[in-house]
């Protein structure tokens, strides 16, 4: 969806002062929903529920949580609620008049991890609270419609549950994927089709208005040959995560999710090297700790062991090249409890970094449970956490 006027403007104050009308009281957050014993009066009153004091404040919420980029106007999430405390009325009249009109998007491009940029489209914090107040109301409406293999963008459904959908299909016996891929489905939909869709449901004229107005060109889907196969389930990857090839198979994290994650982690090493090392643990903490949460239902193991070694392998080298000089390292080491020969040896053993920190005097000196204590999310442990809940 794309965004609105300048900026955002509903405070909560505001908003409970203008919800105070008969008929947007009666249609509050939960009770809009059209449904067989509605009247068309109040099918045609979706606006008003979208515009409703209750729905509106969940909305702010949602979008405060969710903090994210500004759009076009620069207005900051923190900043939209005393803009909202001082434009909102006019806002939500337009919106109820059927004149609102959004503004446009600003477009950011990043990288892909396989190469080339994906565009995404920031709206404004204002179209962002429209749109999630929208939502609101309009999902209980096409909920149940939805199919019941549908996992994405559902209040209760996740991208686990597809995981694990899948896998009791390999083990029912299903060893080949048709894996289609549509190329930017978001922006290539074909709106005029969604729109007589959502005309079936929705009668408010507003609504279908306000919608279209948040919608690019009359595009068509297209398939991208470069992500689209028809291949062994375990030759793919899906959601992050691919599976073994067993009779009884098991779920196991996507290689190209592995390199993603050191990708990251070799971003923050890089950062971390003129830093104190505590820093750096820090930073990689929420990294490590949101990664594991995702790939939390992987049943091999070893992989993640190998990770853990190898982040505390690249942490070592920072020791290292942050010691620089033998007489330093030499100092260290034996503060780390290696004697004096052993530590003077090591230090002038003229190696790299990287072999240094592989090496044995580095792995005594510095052992897992030294890196613990400061901090350091192990993937393995956390998995066993989420596993043995």
């Amino acid at each position: 969806m794309t965004t609105d006027e300048a900026t955002t403007g509903i405070t909560p104050t505001r908003i409970e002062e203008e919800g105070r009308k008969p008929t947007e009281s009666a249609l509050g957050a939960e009770g809009v929903t059209v449904t067989d014993r509605q009247t068309k009066a109040e099918a045609r009153q979706l606006m008003e529920a979208v515009v409703e004091r209750t729905n509106l404040l969940n909305a702010y919420q949602r979008v405060m949580g969710n903090k994210g980029a500004a759009g076009v106007d620069g207005l900051p999430v923190e900043e939209l609620k005393p803009w909202l405390q001082q434009y909102w009325p006019s806002v939500r009249a337009a919106l109820l008049d059927g004149s609102y009109m959004p503004s446009p998007i600003r477009k950011v491009e990043i990288p892909k991890p396989n190469g080339g940029v994906r565009t995404l489209g920031i709206p404004t914090v204002l179209d962002r609270l429209i749109q999630q107040a929208l939502l609101q109301i309009l999902q209980p409406l096409f909920e149940p419609g939805f199919s019941a293999s549908s996992f994405g963008f559902r209040p209760g459904r996740n991208a686990w549950q597809a995981v694990a959908q899948a896998k009791q299909y390999l083990a029912a016996g299903r060893r080949w994927v048709v894996d289609l891929d549509l190329a930017q489905f978001f922006d290539r939909v074909n709106h005029d089709m969604l729109m007589s869709r959502l005309a079936r449901q929705v009668t408010d004229e507003r609504v279908l208005k306000l919608i279209r107005r948040y919608l690019e060109g009359k595009l068509r889907l297209k398939v991208n040959r470069d992500k689209s196969a028809v291949a062994r389930p375990w030759q793919r990857k899906f959601l992050g995560y691919s599976f073994t090839w067993h009779k009884q198979p098991r779920v196991k994290i996507a290689p190209s999710s592995l390199e993603r994650l050191k990708a990251r982690v070799r971003e923050l090493m890089r950062i971390g090297r003129g830093r104190n090392i505590v820093t750096t643990i820090d930073a990689l903490a929420p990294v490590l700790r949101g990664w594991m949460s995702y790939y939390r239902l992987t049943e091999v193991r070893g992989v993640l062991q190998e990770l853990d070694g190898w982040i505390r392998r690249e942490l070592r080298c920072i020791l290292w090249r942050q010691w620089k000089r033998p007489l330093t390292r030499t100092r260290m080491l034996q503060k780390q409890g290696l004697s004096e020969n052993r530590a003077r040896g090591s230090a002038q053993n003229q190696l790299g970094p990287w072999w240094n920190a592989g090496a044995s005097h580095m792995n005594e000196a510095y052992p897992k449970r030294w890196f613990s204590l400061l901090g350091l999310v192990s993937l393995l442990d956390t998995l066993r956490r989420f596993q043995c809940v």
